[in-house]
């Protein structure tokens, strides 16, 4: 079932919170992911770990891996959070780690991670071998493309232009799917309980509108 939530007034900053909408000011927080404390976490698609340190100290998470295959990314995330005891940051792809991690996360999540920009024919059956059952995913991505035009009703990427480290634009494949056909794969892949929600930003000045599609599903026992 997809539910719509409009907002139109911001929360906190992001400091002060976790957001998963594309602004970064709007909708559910902390609470979609459950009681994280001494949990084993799994960020995929990190970037810097701002997230994911959020995750290990004011949340409590016993350990937090912050994974991304951008090799600039993690050493900058390595170099801003390193003191943190609980976060680990993990240069590679995603699906390899949850394939190794064979049942040992408790909570996955991808915020505009590598859910995105990976095949979910390849991704979503390895956060299923990583996740403990009942262990839950948190999916955070775009509604629709950033132009505007609906998300594909089939699995397949489109090529978009995605903004480098070094402030050029290069081209990337992208996964921008309908909320159902997301639902379809992750119950699929042995997922339950999928609940998703559609959290509309208005926009602002210079800022288009943008919806996000956020999903939360719990890996079934057994």
């Amino acid at each position: 079932m997809i539910s719509v939530t409009s907002l139109t007034t911001p929360g906190p900053t992001a400091q002060e919170r976790l957001y998963w909408d594309w602004y970064q000011r709007l909708g559910p927080g902390a609470e979609i992911l459950g009681d994280v404390a001494g949990a084993c976490v799994a960020d995929l698609g990190a970037g810097n770990g701002e997230r994911a340190a959020y995750v290990a100290q004011a949340l409590g998470a016993g350990q937090v891996a912050a994974i991304d295959t951008s090799a600039v990314r993690v050493t900058q995330g390595r170099e801003r959070y390193g003191d943190i005891a609980e976060l680990d940051f993990v240069h590679g792809d995603a699906a390899t780690y949850l394939a190794a991690a064979s049942g040992s996360i408790d909570v996955a999540y991808s915020c505009f991670g590598a859910a995105d920009f990976s095949d979910p024919v390849h991704l979503l059956p390895a956060v299923t071998s990583g996740l403990r059952p009942g262990g839950v995913f948190v999916l955070a991505t775009l509604a629709h493309y950033e132009d505007g035009s609906a998300p594909a009703s089939q699995v397949r990427p489109a090529e978009v232009s995605v903004r480098a480290l070094s402030g050029g634009l290069t081209t990337r494949r992208r996964w921008v799917l309908e909320p159902g056909l997301w639902e379809k794969l992750l119950a699929g892949c042995g997922f339950t309980g999928i609940t998703t929600e559609v959290v509309r930003d208005p926009g602002g000045d210079r800022e288009p509108p943008v919806a996000t599609t956020l999903i939360r599903a719990v890996r079934a026992a057994g």
